[in-house]
């Protein structure tokens, strides 16, 4: 499936997408926001892109003026997750590389999986989270019309070693 906004293309990942992966997933100001850790090396993106990546529903969000990935959006669903959802509810992720924020893309491709959600996979809700501190994740959230529902103080974050606290919309 491939999705188009006015400024993206949200389409599967590639292998061949591993050097551009790696520019933005290296840097520590990304993965550790949103539970994972910096990208290593292009080997190190590559074999995230056929092991994590290539699930279904997770898009790179591509710039359609440059045709190049610079984050990725995806939506999770019920088992896939480690948020307990109900049946016909889907989670979406998201993260972008830092010379993008600010520039309203991740909301742009946000509001097409909302749609995506909806009108064509038929679900019912769609939750999102975010960690303390994460509060550009969060803005993402309320300009895309999430609302507050719960808190889960001091969640482990078993690939990160550490302990957070996660507030879900």
């Amino acid at each position: 499936m491939i999705l188009y906004t006015r400024r993206l293309i949200l389409r599967p990942w590639d292998i061949s997408d591993a050097e551009e992966l790696y520019k933005y997933a290296s840097d520590p100001s990304v993965g550790p926001a949103a539970g994972w850790m910096p990208h290593k090396s292009v080997e190190d993106s590559a074999e995230i892109i056929k092991t994590v990546l290539s699930k279904p529903e997770n898009y790179a969000v591509v710039l359609r003026e440059t045709g190049k990935p610079v984050g990725c959006a995806g939506i999770i669903f019920p088992g896939d997750s480690d948020f307990e959802m109900q049946e016909h509810e889907a989670e979406i992720g998201y993260w972008l590389g830092v010379p993008y924020w600010g520039q309203g893309l991740i909301p742009e491709a946000v509001r097409e999986l909302q749609h995506r959600c909806f009108e064509q996979l038929g679900c019912t809700g769609i939750w999102c989270g975010y960690y303390d501190g994460n509060e550009k994740s969060r803005r993402v959230q309320e300009k895309c019309g999430f609302k507050y529902r719960m808190t889960r103080p001091d969640m482990p974050r078993p690939i990160m070693g550490d302990r957070k606290t996660e507030h879900f919309t």
